[in-house]
């Protein structure tokens, strides 16, 4: 029978990568992702938000990828799947673990605080990235005379 061990996460990277090299000379990322959900108090009716935190390890060009873009309080999109460790702590009680070996990284949101810097040199605002990579002006294309041009582009495919 076939088995599956496959994490998906989408939250905030709640504090800035830490990159380390491994002797063998490779590259070793680790972040904590939160993750919220909201559902409202039966009693109250109060709305009450749920934030679990998630340790994520990257290897390899992963980690380095990480490593450069990820930033404390940027959305992300992980997958990967589960890792059970066990470990004793300093007072000798024995700890357990669970960790999300990333396989797959997505930046999400926009292109702030990636660095690129404005006029001002504080951080880029959300439009300058589209400002600066947007086309010059110019005239609108040629109609064709094709006679699908009165033709709607709602087309569901």
């Amino acid at each position: 029978m076939a088995s599956v061990n496959k994490v998906i996460l989408v939250g905030n990277c709640g504090r800035d990568p830490e990159v380390r090299y491994a002797p063998s000379g490779t590259a070793i990322c680790n972040i904590s992702v939160a993750t919220s959900s909201r559902r409202k108090d039966k009693t109250s009716g109060e709305s009450i938000e749920d934030t679990q935190w998630h340790r994520v390890t990257f290897y390899d060009r992963l980690a380095e990828i990480a490593g450069e873009y990820l930033k404390k309080g940027r959305p992300v999109y992980v997958e990967g799947r589960l890792k059970y460790g066990k470990y004793t702590d300093k007072d000798g009680i024995e700890r357990n673990t669970v960790d999300i070996v990333a396989t797959e990284m997505q930046l999400l949101g926009g292109r702030e605080g990636m660095g690129g810097g404005a006029d001002d040199g504080g951080a880029p605002t959300r439009s300058a990235p589209a400002q600066r990579n947007a086309p010059p002006a110019s005239k609108p294309p040629a109609r064709s005379s094709t006679g699908f041009d009165d033709m709607d582009d709602d087309i569901p495919f």
